[in-house]
């Protein structure tokens, strides 16, 4: 009789553990959905998607000098995004200058800057020019490439082999040979007015907007 009376009590403890394990794992998943909803998941993202995710915070800033020096006021603009990543990207701005000479592993480029940041769109950042590149220059001829692109600095296998003829150049002809180039914009030499008048030059693009246009592959 003691047993008896004793298994029913023993029963519903048993009911009671497995119901407060139940609410339990019920609040850590809550809990962990609600962390996620504030953020946005990317733990997992190629350099692909975080070169598109990258692509879509990126605009060029033009210059604001009814262009008197091409690259003055101009910038990189990188925008807070709606909603933020969980794990900032690792992304890069780099700056070359162009040539026309080629190499055995590609296009004449000179590396300028790359600037190394940690991005997660909780807030916009802004890349300026790097500074030599506003100085006047004697025969500063040589087009500007510039590119937003995801993960470690580029090798040399990754740079475009070849590049659109110097001064006609369009900046959807430069092939960078990766897919974790979020953005990029060709621009004319720093200073077109010190060029050779044999060289032939472009201006920006007009456009009605306050940035240039993005271009990627």
């Amino acid at each position: 009789m003691f047993r008896t009376r004793l298994r029913p009590r023993h029963t519903a403890l048993t009911a009671c553990a497995a119901a407060a394990a139940l609410l339990t794992a019920g609040c850590a998943k809550a809990s962990a959905g609600a962390q996620v909803s504030g953020c946005r998941a990317d733990g997992h993202w190629s350099q692909r998607q975080q070169a598109a995710w990258l692509r879509s915070t990126v605009s060029f800033r033009e210059p604001g000098d009814g262009g008197r020096s091409p690259y003055r006021d101009a910038a990189v603009e990188m925008h807070s995004a709606a909603r933020p990543l969980c794990e900032p990207v690792v992304a890069h701005v780099g700056f070359w200058t162009l040539t026309a000479t080629e190499t055995a592993t590609g296009a004449g480029m000179s590396s300028v800057m790359d600037h190394r940041l940690s991005f997660d769109g909780s807030r916009s950042r802004t890349v300026a020019f790097p500074a030599h590149l506003l100085a006047a220059r004697g025969g500063a001829c040589g087009d500007v490439l510039v590119a937003v692109y995801a993960g470690d600095p580029l090798t040399g296998d990754e740079l475009p082999q070849r590049l659109p003829d110097q001064g006609a150049a369009r900046s959807a002809d430069v092939g960078f040979r990766t897919e974790r180039i979020g953005a990029y914009r060709l621009l004319p030499p720093p200073d077109p007015t010190r060029c050779d008048s044999a060289v032939p030059t472009v201006s920006p693009s007009p456009s009605r907007s306050a940035a240039w246009d993005i271009y990627h592959p």
